[in-house]
């Protein structure tokens, strides 16, 4: 929905709602975003002559999520660390740009690859472009930071595989925000005291989206790779990646379902976990859901990363964050953090495999109505 051309009302409503589930600042960054979204420029803003800038981030990608999310949280945390920003759309980079001060922005993206002052990449681009400008970068010596997903093809994946075994300097990490979040740390720590396999119910209610939409593009994979994959990566972290293969994925989907999911998993420690992705009309609130978890004696339920319960046999414990965290921030400033400490390294290899390898199957499965055996 383009909130922009509602009316005043509406606008009130949404901003008043929006202070009270994500603060001020971070309400204003995000109106401040669907107004970058169209900004144009009769005459495009000339370079600053400002002489050396001492950041060390490249952007390519400038729209909003880049513009609301990334730029904001990494000028929030460590002001003027990006350097330059890249996209097609000359004006996002532009006013990307303008509005935090950069040194430079381009449609060019070899630009920001070629830049030996650039030594970390995040992409944010269109879906299809993450794993090829991913690669550019790795055989450029840049550590990256790729937005989800970072692939959407199995030839990406092993391209991009292949390039991490050959440039094992070059740090690579991922945008799956929702695992750094304070509460789902939270939970993980009460489920690493029981043993035994997962019960998973994760409801998701996404935003409704038209057919003509680029993310229904072929080449970028659909609102699976688009969006399901948050969840579908979060199950990995749930069940651990040492249990989760070799798995069976049985889908139950409308035929030419392109934004409504339900699809089952059961795992190799028979951790079974049930996924329904619905995106039927507006929410108003934003994306919204709800985990229900069960794991020998915990009895969880997470909703919409602001409330989490517990119970342990008698034990109730009750935890929830004064603003909604799905671990944007955390995420954001730990690649950043990582990238630049020579004692850090960056994502396991076989993570980066495993969670492209379980969406792709889950796409595969959904997209043929057929169940699916995945081994790695």
């Amino acid at each position: 929905m383009d909130y922009t051309t509602q009316a005043i009302g509406f606008k009130i409503q949404k901003t008043l709602r929006y202070f009270r589930l994500y603060g001020v600042k971070r309400t204003l960054m995000k109106v401040k975003g669907q107004y970058h979204m169209k900004k144009a420029y009769e005459t495009l803003p000339v370079l600053s002559a400002a002489g050396d800038h001492k950041g060390r981030i490249g952007l390519i990608g400038c729209g909003n999520y880049a513009y609301s999310n990334i730029a904001y949280y990494l000028e929030k945390n460590s002001k003027g660390t990006i350097r330059a920003c890249m996209d097609k759309d000359i004006a996002k980079a532009a006013s990307l740009y303008e509005s935090f001060g950069l040194h430079y922005y381009t449609d060019d993206a070899a630009k920001i690859v070629s830049d030996p002052n650039i030594d970390l990449v995040y992409i944010a681009s269109n879906h299809a472009t993450h794993a090829e400008y991913a690669i550019d970068c790795i055989k450029a010596g840049k550590h990256v930071h790729i937005e989800k997903p970072h692939v959407v093809t199995r030839d990406q994946l092993d391209r991009l595989m292949a390039a991490m075994q050959e440039y094992p300097d070059a740090k690579v990490y991922l945008g799956f925000n929702r695992p750094r979040s304070r509460l789902f740390r939270k939970l993980q720590d009460f489920l690493a005291q029981e043993s035994g396999p997962l019960m998973i119910n994760w409801f998701i209610a996404g935003h409704k989206i038209p057919d003509d939409h680029w993310y229904f593009d072929e080449a970028e994979g659909g609102r699976v790779l688009g969006n399901l994959c948050h969840w579908t990566d979060l199950t990995l972290h749930l069940v651990g990646l040492e249990n989760a293969f070799p798995c069976t994925i049985v889908p139950a989907t409308p035929k030419n379902a392109k934004s409504d999911f339900v699809v089952s998993v059961m795992f190799a420690d028979r951790s079974c976990a049930s996924i329904t992705f619905s995106a039927k009309g507006h929410t108003f609130e934003g994306v919204r859901e709800v985990l229900n978890l069960h794991k020998g004696n915990v009895l969880a339920n997470l909703t919409d990363f602001q409330r989490l319960s517990i119970d342990v046999v008698q034990k109730r414990y009750r935890f929830s964050s004064r603003y909604r965290d799905h671990g944007h921030e955390a995420n954001f400033v730990n690649s950043y953090q990582r990238a630049m400490d020579k004692n850090s390294s960056g994502e396991n290899i076989h993570y980066v495999r495993a969670t492209a390898l379980f969406f792709l199957a889950i796409k595969d499965a959904i997209d043929t109505g057929r169940i699916v055996e995945l081994s790695l």
